[in-house]
């Protein structure tokens, strides 16, 4: 049958059904608009997230070296609730949830904590989840105030929670092509290490290259009370992160991009942190410079 003849035979059915070609069109322009009003309301979703997976070559947390054998690989997804927005001098508030976990091919430091060295998930070397609120203000200011807690399926470490409060600047409208979005973080562990304190900060200036977007972070860490065992200085990182957006892929199903990046460590040789990284059950040599490679892939709803 011919299009035309199947479009006959629907206005013939729609006829002996009392329908005329304006009652059709009337219907379907408003099933039309129907539509179209439901996908604003999609657009304007107060819930956003981003969902991805990490390679690395080696897994550092805080200047601390955890793994650099193997596979490494860290899944992550986050979730992003609007609580508030408007324009006066607090401009959005958002409850921001998070999980994130590092799997190694390796089994290292596997059920240390329990002193067995076995443990029933060998691979599932930590699991993170953290709950937080995100308030911008004065248009450009961000106040973080998170909750962490770090859990270690293998029995690698014992539990670690603690707090988290970060201030971030988005200085764009200052710096344009050449903002540094500057930030400063601080923690307190209420758990392992009890007291501990520590103090990051950091800026990651960015550039458009055709289609490959490349960012330098650099990042400073300190510590206080006994959470690198005196305080003061503990390392300095610096490198570039490629990303490529993967624009062939239809944006309802997301903003996907894959990333490759390349970090620099110089770390302080003069308390706990080398020792941690070098002594029983380290996972590196002395040196107080580290290579680490990382790539990944990742999605944005």
């Amino acid at each position: 049958m011919t299009k035309h003849s199947i479009a006959a035979s629907c206005a013939l059915t729609l006829a002996a059904f009392g329908f005329s070609s304006t009652t059709f069109a009337g219907v379907a322009g408003k099933e039309m608009k129907e539509v179209k009003e439901l996908k604003e309301v999609v657009k304007e979703s107060c819930i956003t997230g981003d969902i991805g997976v990490q390679v690395v070559s080696s897994y550092v947390s805080r200047g601390s070296f955890l793994e650099d054998q193997g596979v490494i690989a860290q899944p992550y997804l986050d979730l992003y609730f609007k609580l508030y927005s408007g324009d006066g001098f607090i401009n959005n508030v958002t409850l921001a949830l998070g999980l994130w976990s590092s799997i190694h091919s390796e089994k290292t430091q596997q059920g240390a904590v329990t002193g067995t060295g076995t443990s029933t998930t060998p691979m599932w070397y930590e699991f993170d989840y953290t709950v937080g609120i995100n308030t911008t203000f004065a248009k450009n200011f961000t106040l973080g105030l998170t909750y962490l807690e770090f859990n270690y399926p293998n029995d690698n470490f014992g539990t670690q929670r603690l707090g988290q409060a970060k201030l971030s600047y988005n200085d764009a409208d200052l710096l344009g092509a050449f903002a540094l979005n500057p930030y400063v973080k601080y923690e307190y562990y209420f758990e392992n290490p009890d007291g501990g304190q520590y103090f990051e900060a950091g800026i990651t200036p960015g550039v458009d290259v055709g289609p490959v977007r490349l960012n330098f972070p650099i990042v400073g860490g300190f510590g206080a009370s006994n959470f690198y065992g005196r305080g003061g200085f503990a390392y300095v990182s610096g490198g570039v992160v490629a990303s490529y957006s993967l624009g062939f892929i239809p944006d309802c199903y997301g903003k996907w991009a894959i990333n490759a990046g390349y970090t620099f460590y110089y770390l302080d040789r003069g308390n706990s942190l080398d020792t941690f990284n070098t002594g029983a059950g380290g996972v590196r040599n002395a040196d107080d410079t580290e290579n680490v490679f990382s790539g990944g892939i990742g999605l944005v709803f």
